[in-house]
């Protein structure tokens, strides 16, 4: 998908949204409110075809922004990167994890279902096969959530703000494993760990207007 087809991509499905009074949280979470840390859908929204996944929950009041509703964890499946590849660190179970996933990027929304901002987390959070910036910058374009079993303009809204947002996902990425290292360099092995005490690595703020006006549409 080009800066411009993801561009199309992302105006189409928020006016849809729009057009059916029907925001994005509402889309994902029951009507009636989000139970705090569950995963939205349950067992996760996955890619039939790719097998990239995303979930989105909700962080109780006092451990999130004000203005955030709840925040997209967007992952790449182990069986869209090289076979064989040695992750940089395991989860917990190693090979026995539940999930064969790596996390790619978390996408923050805001009360009105408004893109906010994207963040890193620290590897306690998601507990996954992490693999290193190069790797996960590599396969940004292989992140695809189109064919889930959820709502058809989550899907497509999900994959195209990947898409378009690329070269600053790249970047933020980049600074995940460079904040990483600071942490290694403090704390040793408990650096991907609670014991650091760093939860996000790396966030950057949306504007999803100025964004979209720097596409050159032709």
């Amino acid at each position: 998908m080009t800066p411009v087809e993801a561009a199309h991509t992302v105006i189409e499905t928020i006016t849809q949204m729009a057009q059916e009074r029907k925001p994005l949280m509402l889309r994902v979470v029951p009507e009636d409110g989000a139970k705090f840390w569950k995963h939205y859908p349950e067992k996760d929204a996955r890619d039939k075809f790719c097998k990239s996944r995303w979930y989105y929950h909700v962080h109780a009041a006092g451990n999130r922004d004000t203005d955030e509703h709840g925040h997209f964890h967007l992952f790449l499946h182990r069986t869209q990167l090289p076979e064989g590849l040695e992750p940089k660190v395991w989860p917990p179970l190693g090979e026995k994890a539940k999930a064969h996933v790596t996390h790619l990027i978390a996408l923050s929304i805001d009360t009105q279902g408004i893109p906010r901002s994207w963040f890193t987390v620290n590897h306690f959070v998601t507990n996954e096969f992490l693999y290193p910036a190069d790797v996960m910058i590599e396969h940004l374009p292989d992140f695809n959530v189109d064919h889930t079993a959820e709502d058809d303009l989550v899907n497509r809204f999900v994959t195209a703000m990947v898409a378009l947002y690329r070269d600053e996902i790249a970047e933020l990425i980049r600074e995940r494993d460079a904040r990483q290292a600071e942490l290694v360099a403090e704390f040793g092995d408990k650096a991907y760990t609670k014991a650091s005490g760093v939860e996000v690595l790396s966030q950057i703020p949306i504007d999803l207007d100025a964004k979209l006006s720097s596409i050159d549409f032709g």
